[in-house]
């Protein structure tokens, strides 16, 4: 929108004629495109606080695997045309002194692994990172992946270098979707646990960036991580979202999925600690104003239909405090879900609202969500009508909980 293109004939417009490299590759997008990508890190696991690497305290580091010289694949699909690929193995080695380096595998298909070789690398090394995960052969538009683990050999290949590795073990995930690397959250060896999904053509920079702790990572999985035995079991082309006891299905999304998880929707740790306070509190109880002939003053019922007059004034504020308690400035994101009352097969919980905060070591901010009971507290009933439940909702904020009772 801001180049015009929405304004008339693009060709008729400031940048119609003229934009190209040197409008689209300044130093200004270019560190946009690495914040972007130090953005999109989720960190999963970090035993014993092994992350960050601080640079003055490695003399030697082990860079490990198919993806770690990846710069196309950083990009994936409907790609633009990049002004500057930095791999994971270029960024790295311009934050420490001392690389070794070795592929493990030829490709990420990764069906004979250099075991040896690898753990030659890592031996010798303070600490290790392995830049695992699949690309475009694996996972594209119009190739879907039956398998949800790492590729080929690519477990095998992390297991055997963690083995040997006398110091910290960082496995650093590239990939479109989830993966099934409980073998790598199981194993205590390996130490911590990067997802970066495909980060784009300054991904090599961010990666460094949070591993060194020049960035703390605060970002969150945009979706559930499934356990390999789930795509065993249900179909890609069965779309059901609620579970379905009597056949055994197990539901899909965090909304309705049922079963256990590798990693839940909205995970994701930071290298330092935020806590959450109730500043204002949501009301105990909401009355949703029935009009006189409403069948449901006289009758009992589960839920209302979130008609519009029902809806007129139903809103309410809460206020919390957020504290950065750690020693690292970050960025954290406040997510609000609900539980809802169990009827018309209702989500398990939902996501209302989030906001995302930005605070520096030990600094405090409020932020303040505005809940509409109809909008956020409405589920779908089994015919496709939005409908509010009528009972106790549960609003869930990190470890805060909050019962809100909704009545007519």
């Amino acid at each position: 929108m801001r180049l015009g293109f929405f304004d008339g004939n693009p060709k008729n417009q400031k940048y119609g004629k003229d934009l190209g490299p040197k409008d689209v590759c300044t130093q200004e997008n270019q560190e946009l495109a690495r914040e972007a990508a130090r953005q999109g890190i989720v960190l999963l696991k970090n035993s014993d606080e092994s992350l960050p690497l601080k640079a003055t305290a490695i003399k030697s580091l082990a860079v490990i695997g198919p993806n770690a010289i990846a710069t196309k694949t950083m990009i994936s699909n409907y790609e633009g045309t990049p002004c500057n690929y930095t791999s994971p193995l270029q960024g790295l080695t311009a934050a420490y002194k001392n690389i070794v380096y070795s592929s493990g595998c030829s490709d990420v298909a990764c069906v004979t692994p250099q075991i040896q070789e690898a753990q030659n690398a890592a031996t010798g090394a303070d600490a290790v990172v392995l830049v695992m995960g699949s690309d475009q052969t694996i996972e594209r538009e119009s190739l879907d992946r039956i398998n949800i683990t790492l590729p080929g050999q690519q477990s095998t290949l992390v297991s055997e270098v963690a083995k040997v590795a006398k110091g910290p073990v960082i496995l650093v995930i590239m990939s479109g979707g989830g993966m099934d690397v409980k073998f790598a959250v199981d194993d205590p060896k390996v130490t911590s646990i990067l997802w970066v999904g495909f980060p784009g053509e300054a991904g090599g920079l961010a990666i460094a960036d949070v591993i060194t702790g020049e960035h703390c990572p605060g970002g969150k999985l945009p979706m559930t991580w499934y356990p390999q035995s789930y795509a065993n079991k249900v179909s890609m082309l069965d779309m059901r979202m609620r579970a379905d006891e009597s056949s055994g299905y197990p539901g899909r999304t965090y909304r309705f999925y049922k079963g256990e998880n590798v990693f839940e929707y909205g995970y994701g740790l930071s290298y330092t600690s935020f806590t959450h306070s109730m500043v204002q509190s949501a009301p105990e109880s909401v009355s949703l104003l029935l009009s006189e002939d409403h069948t449901c003053r006289t009758s009992e019922c589960m839920s209302v239909e979130a008609a519009e007059n029902i809806c007129n004034n139903s809103q309410f504020d809460i206020h919390l405090k957020v504290k950065n308690s750690g020693q690292m400035k970050g960025s954290h994101t406040v997510m609000l879900f609900s539980r809802p009352p169990q009827v018309h097969n209702a989500p398990l919980k939902q996501l209302l609202v989030f906001e995302k905060v930005h605070l520096g070591a030990n600094e405090e901010g409020v932020v303040r969500f505005s809940v509409d009971v109809c909008k956020h507290l409405s589920v779908v009933d089994e015919i496709g009508t939005r409908r509010i439940p009528l009972g106790h909702h549960l609003l869930l904020v990190g470890d805060l909980e909050h019962s809100l009772l909704v009545t007519v």
